[in-house]
């Protein structure tokens, strides 16, 4: 993929698997709905999560982005990431995210409950500002006929975003 279709991936989905390092133990990862704005990707967490613990103490992060559709498909971003606690922007991004999650824009009516929600488990926004993508070229078997000399598994390949 060249950079727009790197961007345009990430862009088209909605889904992706959140790595982050824990203080203790090996890293984790955490399935998560996400936006694009600009540049940046954004996730709502609550502040008492791990992932939003783990951004104050290492900024570094990984969103493998996931195509859902088989057979799967994605695309790993890198980035810096910091959390922003500002009421109003959690908001918006909390509107954003459900309008994801079902499909379609939530209407402005659902907003009152929606900030209630996010005042009352202390959400936070996660602002990952991407800097690399990761991407393995894929290789998939859908028939016996597949399973040939012709199918062969490159490496992958570290880009700048």
């Amino acid at each position: 993929m060249n950079r727009e279709e790197r961007r345009g991936f990430v862009a088209r989905h909605r889904t992706a698997i959140f790595g982050y390092n824990r203080r203790q133990d090996g890293p984790a990862m955490s399935v998560v709905y996400y936006v694009v704005d600009g540049d940046d990707i954004l996730v709502s967490t609550m502040a008492a999560r791990g992932k939003a613990k783990a951004v104050q103490r290492n900024q570094k992060v990984a969103l493998c982005v996931l195509d859902e559709q088989w057979p799967l498909t994605y695309l790993q971003v890198y980035g810096d990431a910091k959390v922003e606690t500002d009421h109003d922007a959690n908001v918006d991004l909390a509107m954003r995210i459900a309008g994801v999650m079902a499909g379609q824009p939530m209407p402005e009516e659902v907003r009152p409950m929606i900030a209630e929600g996010v005042r009352s488990e202390n959400r936070v926004v996660l602002r990952l500002t991407p800097y690399a993508t990761f991407e393995t070229p894929p290789r998939h078997v859908y028939s016996a006929d597949d399973l040939n000399e012709n199918l062969v598994h490159d490496l992958g390949t570290s880009l700048p975003w």
